[in-house]
């Protein structure tokens, strides 16, 4: 049998450590901690005697401690503190030799300032706020008329059945795809996460609602929880916020693509009513039917105005028209044809009495006559017709044959000529 290993000599393979010895290291380890102010979240709550023996868990990490309120300490915290309440706790780590457990000692317990959580709430808003995930550009439109909506609820609770019965009665035929998770306490930002991403990757929900009744604040604190409401953002089906009462308004109202004031109005937001909508079709087939009613009564009294004008209600109008447009032209035409010829017809008579009065006709029926040589050169003197010259007389009514006898005086010029 080997020897006791000294406390303070390392632990190997031929000299280990007994169990004890471990223990009571690891027990003054933990004991040099001292005392540290946590926060966290009542997951369990139990009394034995005196004494308080319960859980609490982180309120963001799936971390969870145990705890131990002896009798002594009970008297100074408050008596109405209870499974699901968040508090801040001063503990002391106590490391139990015999079991081989972890626990802490409370010393002082107290629960969480409403005004620290508005606070931390404010923070978280602001920082998800300025990454965009408020920004009404990115909510998306919800479908009209939904064939499948996806429901995030408690089991069996008022804000599903509300849901439901106003949906249906909205809609008869519309579908529901229901996913149960926790709508308060520790489980409620892990159960609402899965239940998102579980109906979001579902292709045949158009929609989702979260819905849970009313409730206090911190009751609502999981609808607040920074990965519900990324995750919220991150899906990419629309969904509708329906959470508490209309004052209430957790961090999901916020990312929401639509925020219902109530479980109620968001099943009215999201599914039309069937009677609504058939009064609509009806009213707007009525107008349709105005209008188009309207559209033709105008065209068939532009139809019949047309019809009424000469030119279409007879056929033989434009060639009447035409035929007296014809006739006045021609009698025209008459007219001035018959002035023309007229005015050329004076116009001609007097160029003909003119031609007279200078046609040598006319001179020779004033007794005139007109002398020519043989040649039918024009005697214009004595010396054109030398003595022995033929001559040709010509006077009104015919030409006479001479022959010169040559030049006279002109006191015999008026005695009677001889010439053959």
């Amino acid at each position: 049998m080997t020897d006791a290993p000294q406390a303070d000599a390392p632990a190997t393979l031929e000299n280990p450590w007994p169990v004890a010895l471990l223990s009571s290291k690891i027990k003054g380890y933990i004991e040099r901690l001292g005392t540290a102010w946590v926060e966290g979240q009542i997951t369990q709550w139990g009394v034995s005697g005196s004494n308080v023996y319960g859980k609490l868990r982180d309120v963001t990490d799936d971390v969870t401690i145990g705890f131990t309120i002896w009798s002594s300490v009970r008297s100074r915290i408050p008596d109405d503190l209870k499974q699901g309440d968040r508090v801040v706790a001063l503990v002391k780590p106590n490391y139990w030799l015999k079991g081989g457990t972890l626990t802490m000692q409370v010393f002082e317990m107290r629960h969480v300032g409403l005004g620290d959580l508005l606070e931390r709430l404010e923070r978280l808003r602001l920082q998800l706020a300025s990454e965009g995930l408020f920004d009404v550009s990115r909510k998306k439109r919800l479908p009209f008329l939904p064939h499948c909506v996806g429901l995030i609820t408690g089991k069996d609770s008022d804000a599903e059945k509300d849901v439901l019965r106003n949906a249906q009665l909205r809609w008869p035929s519309v579908e529901f795809r229901v996913v149960h998770a926790a709508v308060q306490g520790e489980r409620t930002p892990r159960e609402v996460i899965s239940a998102i991403q579980q109906l979001d990757a579902d292709p045949e929900v158009d929609v989702i609602i979260i819905a849970r009744g009313g409730g206090d604040f911190q009751n609502l604190l999981g609808f607040s929880d920074e990965g519900v409401v990324r995750a919220a953002a991150a899906a990419s089906t629309p969904i509708v916020s329906a959470i508490g009462h209309e004052a209430d308004r957790p961090l999901l109202d916020d990312v929401a693509d639509l925020r219902a004031s109530t479980p109620t109005d968001a099943a009215k937001r999201v599914v039309p009513d069937v009677a609504e909508e058939l009064s609509r079709v009806l009213q707007a087939r009525a107008r349709l039917g105005v209008r188009v009613n309207h559209v033709i009564k105008n065209e068939i009294d532009r139809l019949g105005q047309l019809r009424s004008r000469p030119v279409l209600a007879s056929s033989s109008w434009l060639v009447d028209v035409r035929s007296e447009e014809l006739t006045r032209y021609v009698a025209r035409g008459s007219e001035l044809a018959s002035r023309i010829v007229e005015r050329a017809d004076d116009s001609t008579r007097q160029l003909v009495a003119h031609l007279r009065a200078l046609s040598p006709q006319r001179t020779l029926d004033r007794g005139y006559a007109i002398v020519q040589r043989d040649d039918a050169s024009i005697v214009r003197g004595r010396d054109d017709a030398p003595s022995g010259a033929d001559l040709t007389i010509t006077v009104s009514d015919g030409a006479i044959n001479a022959t010169s006898t040559g030049v006279r005086s002109l006191s015999a010029a008026a005695a009677p000529s001889t010439a053959e």
